[in-house]
């Protein structure tokens, strides 16, 4: 079959959720079928981005987005019914050149990730097409209204508003439509949402296995993409309201935050207690040096993978409701939760102080990323829809 792949980004380097989901499911289709991947970028691509795609894709294109235009449609978006970010992807040469594409390679059937693309497929009905909603982008929107600025507020509820309806008036012209987790689904705003299959991320268990040898050299470890929001505002919260208690009870404790492009927010926490790594080209071995991960997630949507990598190295982790929940994994079993800065203090506490407790957590976790999280089995469902057309 020939199957015809377009992705709002290029899924290399894998640094971002859509990204690392991509580029799995990319490699599951392609030991079936033949793949075109076309990706819209509004930048030069990574150097290593063609060589690793082209290893398993049949053809690769970049469609580079005009910056200008981007910046014009922004703003004439504001008077728009159309979402932010459906006008920051959708432009009219892109269009047309991925018109080309698709007349030349004459798929068997469409996959697209995320509504950000659905403007470009519209028109295409006779091709039964597979659209990834990934997360509800109108939730994660509406919860980040409570932790922006007063003067972002009203743009933010702007945003959700247009995309909670965005979400619902695109179903019906995807053939098939998939998502992370229930919870996500809850939170698209159609009548027969329950139609909408539950594919969840996996964990590549052969890149994200424990090494016993590696010496801990941080106490708590963060990671993800420093400039995304959520993260952002997780870092603040765990740099500046939970370790300053926890130095109470360990005055030489360290919290290491890795991942890519950190916003300034996030290096301005660095000091004698706080590291910023910026990007890694390897976290497996960050992941490694650390006791305890901490994900104090207060915003956002989806599944968290960082959490997932974390339980797979066997390093026990503390995370908030909203993060632990897609996942599936129980308090006091496979992971630690807390909501409050009080309760994430204790949790750590535990951890730190208690072998027993550490043990049984990451032997839980390790069990159950191994049975639930790998990407043949997660991207099963996904390949059955396509192939049943």
């Amino acid at each position: 079959m020939r199957i015809l792949v377009l992705l709002s980004r290029i899924p290399w380097p894998l640094e971002k959720g859509d990204k690392l989901r991509a580029y799995y499911q990319l490699q599951e289709l392609s030991k079936c079928h033949e793949i075109c991947l076309v990706c819209l970028t509004d930048r030069p691509p990574h150097p290593e981005a063609m060589e690793k795609l082209e290893s398993f894709c049949t053809e690769v294109h970049f469609l580079r987005l005009s910056r200008f235009k981007i910046l014009l449609s922004l703003v004439f978006g504001l008077f728009d019914s159309k979402p932010l970010q459906i006008n920051y992807f959708y432009q009219t040469k892109t269009r047309k050149e991925l018109d080309r594409i698709i007349q030349k390679w004459m798929p068997n059937h469409i996959f697209t990730q995320l509504v950000r693309t659905a403007e470009y497929l519209k028109k295409y009905s006779i091709f039964p097409i597979t659209l990834d909603y990934m997360d509800a982008f109108s939730e994660g929107a509406n919860r980040r209204i409570s932790k922006t600025t007063f003067l972002l507020q009203p743009l933010f509820k702007l945003e959700s508003k247009r995309l909670a309806k965005y979400e619902a008036e695109v179903f019906d012209i995807f053939k098939h439509k998939i998502i992370i987790s229930k919870k996500d689904r809850e939170h698209i705003h159609h009548i027969d949402r329950n139609e909408i299959h539950i594919v969840k991320n996996g964990v590549d268990l052969a890149a994200f296995s424990p090494d016993q040898l590696a010496k801990k050299t941080t106490d708590l470890l963060f990671t993800g993409n420093m400039n995304y929001p959520p993260n952002v505002s997780a870092a603040k919260r765990l740099a500046k309201e939970i370790l300053p208690e926890l130095s109470k009870s360990f005055p030489e404790i360290k919290l290491t935050i890795a991942g890519a492009t950190p916003h300034a927010t996030v290096k301005a926490l660095e000091n004698n207690q706080v590291i910023i790594t910026g990007w890694v080209p390897k976290i497996q071995p960050i992941y490694s040096s650390a006791r305890v991960f901490v994900a104090p997630m207060e915003i956002g949507s989806g599944m968290q993978n960082k959490i997932l990598e974390a339980m797979a190295m066997e390093i026990p982790v503390v995370t908030s409701r909203l993060a632990a929940e897609p996942i599936g994994a129980k308090h006091n079993n496979e992971l630690l939760v807390a909501d409050s800065n009080e309760e994430f203090i204790q949790c750590i506490h535990s951890l730190l102080t208690d072998q027993n407790l550490r043990d049984e957590i990451t032997q839980n976790a390790k069990n159950f990323v191994k049975e639930k999280f790998s990407w043949k089995s997660n991207t099963a469902k996904l390949l059955e829809l396509i192939q049943n057309n």
